[in-house]
């Protein structure tokens, strides 16, 4: 599933990231890459997802939340509020 259909306070594993090279380099030196885990804080829908990975939140768009894949992780479903 991508990013953008999560559920608000579930923890997932990223599985792929489909794009710009530029932009996938830029999410490598975030600390994004497949195989991290991501908890989706706010996902509005309409607008930006709003996420925390390594101990920071980020928020993306709408574009770049379509192009990242994830699945359930596996152990946790739940994020601790």
């Amino acid at each position: 599933m991508r990013l953008k259909e999560g559920k608000e306070h579930q923890i997932y594993e990223v599985t792929d990231m489909r794009l710009e090279p530029e932009l996938e380099r830029r999410m490598g030196a975030l600390g994004l890459s497949p195989g991290t885990s991501i908890e989706i804080v706010n996902n509005q829908k309409k607008g930006a997802v709003i996420v925390k990975f390594r101990g920071v939140r980020f928020a993306f768009g709408t574009r770049i939340a379509d192009q990242i894949h994830i699945k359930e992780a596996a152990g946790c479903r739940e994020a601790a509020r």
